[in-house]
């Protein structure tokens, strides 16, 4: 089954539409905040550290930060490099593929900017007309 269905998705395009796409899996990850966060903060900033990418992005817990690097950088969107030094030092910086993705979060993260203030309205809006 499962080589029947690599081989059904080899022969069309993908589309993530169909829920067996494996696009949608990578719509999960770049779809997901803190993943959109780190891929700006390093397209701004380059190459960081694990320490600076934790202090530029507020509210991030170890936990996800960590989590959101390791699935950025298996689906080959950042690379992490390890210095040996006392104390050992990582840093992370988009690959290619990561700056090909960079513009399109980029005006996503400034049209939420831009934009929040009607959200609000609109979500205030909402709330009063549906609070019965």
């Amino acid at each position: 089954m499962t080589t029947q269905l690599t081989t059904q998705l080899a022969e069309q395009p993908y589309d993530a539409f169909n829920a067996l796409c494996p696009s949608r899996r990578l719509l999960d990850t770049i779809g997901d905040k803190w993943a959109s966060l780190v891929i700006v903060a390093l397209g701004v900033h380059g190459r960081l550290r694990y320490s600076e990418l934790s202090n530029r992005i507020a509210g991030v817990s170890q936990k996800m930060l960590t989590q959101t690097l390791r699935n950025l950088e298996r689906d080959g969107l950042l690379t992490r490099t390890v210095t040996p030094s006392v104390p050992v030092r990582t840093d992370y910086e988009l690959t290619p593929l990561g700056h090909s993705l960079l513009e399109t979060l980029r005006h996503l993260k400034n049209w939420a900017e831009e934009h929040m203030p009607e959200v609000d309205e609109a979500r205030a809006n909402y709330d009063a007309r549906n609070s019965e």
